[in-house]
């Protein structure tokens, strides 16, 4: 593993490894969460009533039994909501509670009210419902024969894949079917509703997106945005799930609470969490590719089908990113992509880390890896002829380095990684040893794979890339700041304030990063994208330099210099006449009544794009990396592991080595969950029968492999981001393709060269079903 810069008290703070911010607080059981929040006198407690039926007419609610529950207080239902019936999400498509109809098992109807948790969740079990089933679709091939859809399909072409295919040395047609994944945050989706004075409102919620709370909130109250404020100190873990939907909780705690006027908190049990909340969208594929003999692709025709579940929810943008992703590492020259985004009487799914870039990546990759074998190439090989560069196309003055949605890749390290990659993880060599190995041993095979990453880093919807932050100098010289980003685990607060502990010259000790609210920076974005740091670290950056340039100024003027020769470092203010304290300074300044606080503001530049045609320049810049992976399966029982893991990847310069590395790690492994034992299974009566840690299998510490090592590119970030740095959150996510491929390598070898076709996730049984195929 890389080693990892440590801060010493004089150093800059960002470019260090400085710990995690909470990390004392979280090891020592301190670090508050929602559920930890001291509870208001009289709170009541909340808990779903949930649809028995995947799709049917709700004919009635009888609540009779529920209401003789010990402890029971009220039931809350559709006829509560004093505002909109329509949660105020974009489409407009899901109620708050469902009423006519129910469009999944899980659906919330209404809630049960009472004086514990307990009492409450007994009490909504006893709820009878009266549903006239109707006929469900569960599957996004059945929604495709029917036209179903959350939104229209979209289409994006380049050149004319027909005529190459048409004329293309050899083709080859296959499917893919990729399933979806459970968030699985250790905390689990939780709200807390405090009605205030004068019909104003406090909500705690466990949010990616306090703003959207607000707004939802304010929508199903009928009130206007300002009488609500929400508040999130931190998340026990998001990855997408608290994106849209820590909203509904939020509202339907908030209906409660006005009802009754009273505090109501609603926490969702794991079962409920499974059963209520969407996941990573599950994708079925066509595809057809043409190529020649060397392998590279000279046509590209993909179908996909996003499992959007019964509404929109954010299915449209995590399509979309889908789309874009389809290229990955590789130039396509004839390339015609078609985008379903189908409805299906399942949860709504959602955001999950990668936003549906994972959907992309993985079948460009799986089409890589039929070719080398239809060629009987090493697939490292046909990637490194397919990966986007310089190269100038015959005949057309242009070069292979223009995605298919019209955006140069200007910062293009994809060949010099990859062939970095390619000598420290001694790949030539392993796949020599893994073809040894499998001729000696007919039932364990091993497999070896190496897959690039190029993803890239801005919203798909260009006004969300923007970014507002407080910073607050105080006398004693301590800093405070606030910004509109949240704190999920992932050391955002940490990496802001180390930005503007150097923006000030302080150490980072100084510095405090306080909860997110709505009160302080309003219409903040999301903390999504993986934009977190790029867009409120640049905001606070800001804040902070206009503290500092005041600071100067006075400086200049006491010492009759330039305000530019006066330097902030060390906690002291230089100028070329003396040396004074940080402290002093504040304190001088502020007796000649100087402004010691800011805001700042950040919007990320040259961005845009043409939605219709899904054409422009939708990200700033892309972040780039590599793994290596070995596995072994056992060709008996289906089972894998992997053995080995080196990857290479491209954090820019950063601003902390080990909350990066740490990042890499997880996301690794939170991808090789999703393609190897992260399995959702719906039953024929559309039932997720995977609703609890005894069915659904998320990786342990067990399944990291002894050999697990991760190397930074050493570059900074050729676009002009905070510190140089580039965005870690989800990138890395999608190196656990090589997890994957290396599992397809290892069943080929089974074979004589037929295509491998292999569901994902490669669970022991879908790997056994694609030996069996060979």
């Amino acid at each position: 593993m890389s080693r990892t810069h440590a801060p010493t008290a004089s150093a800059p703070a960002a470019g260090a490894s400085h710990p995690h911010e909470s990390a004392v607080a979280q090891v020592a059981g301190d670090a508050t969460y929602v559920d930890d929040i001291p509870e208001v006198r009289g709170t009541l407690y909340a808990a779903p009533i949930l649809s028995n039926v995947a799709h049917g007419r709700l004919r009635g609610v009888d609540c009779t039994a529920a209401r003789a529950m010990p402890g029971v207080v009220d039931v809350v239902l559709a006829h509560d909501i004093p505002g909109e019936r329509m949660l105020a999400a974009f489409a407009g498509d899901e109620p708050v509670f469902a009423t006519d109809t129910v469009q999944h098992i899980g659906q919330v109807i209404g809630l049960v009210v009472a004086q514990t948790v307990m009492q409450a969740r007994r009490a909504a079990r006893k709820v009878q419902l009266s549903i006239d089933a109707l006929p469900a679709i569960l599957t996004p091939q059945d929604a495709l024969k029917a036209q179903s859809y959350v939104l229209a399909p979209v289409f994006v072409r380049r050149g004319d894949a027909d005529a190459a295919l048409a004329t293309a040395q050899h083709r080859l047609d296959g499917t893919l079917e990729v399933g979806g994944q459970e968030h699985f945050y250790l905390e689990g989706q939780i709200a807390y509703a405090l009605p205030q004075e004068q019909n104003q409102w406090l909500i705690h919620s466990s949010t990616q997106h306090p703003g959207e709370v607000q707004h939802w909130v304010a929508h199903a109250l009928g009130l206007d945005n300002h009488a609500v404020r929400v508040e999130c100190r931190r998340m026990g873990g998001g990855f997408g799930g608290k994106e849209t939907q820590a909203g509904h909780l939020a509202v339907w705690a908030a209906i409660a609470a006005h009802k009754l006027k009273c505090p109501v908190k609603l926490r969702l049990d794991r079962d409920d969490d499974f059963m209520v909340t969407g996941k990573r969208h599950p994708f079925y594929y066509e595809y057809s590719a043409g190529f020649d003999a060397s392998g590279r692709l000279s046509a590209l025709k993909i179908m996909m089908a996003a499992n959007c579940g019964f509404s929109a929810d954010l299915s449209g943008p995590v399509a979309d990113r889908a789309v874009f992703h389809t290229d990955n590492a590789y130039y396509l020259p004839n390339v015609e992509i078609a985008s379903y985004r189908c409805k299906t009487n399942t949860q709504s799914h959602t955001a999950f880390r990668g936003f549906g870039g994972p959907q992309g990546v993985i079948i460009i990759e799986a089409i890589m890896g039929d070719i080398a074998r239809h060629l009987r190439l090493d697939p490292l090989d046909v990637r490194l002829r397919n990966v986007y560069s310089n190269e100038a196309i015959p005949g057309t003055g242009e070069k292979r380095d223009t995605t298919h949605y019209g955006m140069r890749v200007e910062d293009n390290i994809l060949l010099p990684l990859l062939s970095k990659l390619e000598r420290t993880s001694q790949y030539r060599r392993g796949r020599e040893a893994v073809l040894a190995w499998n001729i000696a041993n007919p039932v364990l095979k091993r497999g070896i794979a190496i897959t690039p990453v190029k993803f890239g880093i801005s919203f798909t919807a260009t006004l969300f890339n923007q970014a507002g932050a407080l910073v607050h100098v105080y006398l004693d010289g301590s800093v405070q700041v606030n910004h509109g980003g949240t704190e999920m685990g992932q050391g955002l607060n940490t990496k802001v304030a180390q930005i503007v502990a150097d923006e000030l010259g302080v150490p980072f000790a100084r510095v405090l990063c306080t909860a997110a609210d709505t009160s302080k920076v309003p219409n903040a974005s999301a903390t999504a994208a993986s934009t977190g740091t790029d867009l409120n670290g640049r905001a606070a950056q800001f804040a902070a330099r206009h503290i500092r340039d005041n600071l100067a100024a006075f400086v200049c003027g006491l010492d009759g210099c330039g305000a530019g020769a006066i330097r902030f470092e060390g906690g002291q203010v230089l100028s070329p006449k003396t040396t004074r304290s940080f402290n002093d300074v504040v304190n001088m300044a502020y007796a000649n009544r100087i402004q010691l606080w800011s805001d700042g503001f950040y919007r990320t530049p040259k961005i845009h794009y043409d939605k219709t045609t899904l054409t422009g320049r939708p990200f700033l810049y892309f972040a780039y990396g590599a793994a290596c992976t070995e596995v072994a399966i056992d060709t008996l029982t289906g089972e894998s592991r992997v053995l080995k893991v080196d990857i290479l990847h491209d954090v820019g310069r950063s601003i902390n080595p080990a909350i990066d590395i740490g990042q890499i790690e997880g996301a690794f492994v939170q991808g090789m969950g999703w393609l190897t034992t992260e399995e959702l299974v719906w039953n024929d009566s559309g039932l997720l029968t995977t609703h609890a840690p005894s069915t659904y299998k998320i990786p342990t510490a067990g399944d990291v492999p002894a050999h697990f090592k991760i190397d930074l590119w050493p570059e900074p970030n050729r676009e002009d981001n905070v510190f140089g740095s580039k965005a870690v959150g989800e990138p890395p996510f999608m190196l656990a393709i090589s997890v994957y491929e290396a599992i397809r390598d290892a069943i080929a070898s089974v074979g004589d060269g037929s295509p491998v076709q292999l569901q994902a996730p490669a669970t022991a049984e879908n790997v056994l079903r694609s030996l069996q195929r060979l």
